[in-house]
């Protein structure tokens, strides 16, 4: 068995460990995080049949996904890096998921590229949950004012996504994630990474996004 499909085994025991301690839990999908990886390193899993996979920049998921998603039509993109509006096109063509969305202005150019492209795309607001300057997430103050938009054009608002500080707790801010979830009746929440993804869990995320327990330390 190639390593990358054993660490991911060890990662779905473990959750599936971790939710028998709660059963009022629901089995998360894991995305994972294949960025700056090359193909090589990912087909083992794709040939286990793994479906949900995570890219940070659009172009890079154009070089690497383009010919493999035309292959396996199952499998799902996400995109959980930041988005540039230039960038919006050619994210729509290939991405199934973005979680990325916090601005009006991207609002409203992914609205009017699913329209050219007759495509529509899943997607979760991110919020900056820890008010972080150099961070990219809407405001939670401001986030009923951009939900009400996004639902204005009728974009497939699916949940909501963050990135807890570094070195701190994760907990609180999870927790809050949930909170602000539930007020919006999202059924999905995107949250937890690596070094955190069983605390997720616990608040209720329902995609993890992880990337090094799976294949390893980025170079």
């Amino acid at each position: 068995m190639h390593d990358t499909v054993k660490k991911f085994i060890d990662i779905i025991n473990i959750i599936n460990s971790k939710l028998e301690d709660h059963k009022n839990i629901a089995l998360p999908k894991v995305i994972a995080v294949s960025k700056t990886f090359k193909l090589e390193k990912i087909f083992p899993l794709i040939d286990y049949g793994h479906l949900h996979y995570g890219e940070n920049k659009v172009q890079e998921a154009v070089d690497k996904w383009k010919e493999v998603k035309l292959n396996n039509s199952k499998i799902k993109l996400h995109l959980i890096g930041r988005l540039q509006r230039n960038k919006v096109k050619y994210a729509i063509n290939i991405f199934d998921y973005i979680h990325s969305l916090d601005n009006k202005k991207l609002a409203k150019k992914i609205y009017d590229e699913e329209i050219k492209q007759n495509k529509k795309i899943k997607i979760f607001l991110q919020v900056n949950i820890g008010n972080e300057a150099q961070k990219s997430g809407i405001n939670k103050d401001e986030l009923g004012d951009l939900y009400n938009y996004c639902k204005e054009l009728n974009l497939d608002i699916i949940g909501l996504m963050c990135i807890p500080p570094e070195n701190e707790n994760p907990e609180k801010y999870f927790q809050e994630m949930s909170e602000l979830n539930k007020k919006y009746n999202f059924l999905e929440l995107s949250m937890g990474m690596s070094s955190d993804y069983l605390k997720a869990l616990e608040s209720g995320a329902t995609y993890l996004r992880i990337g090094s327990s799976i294949f390893g330390n980025r170079t």
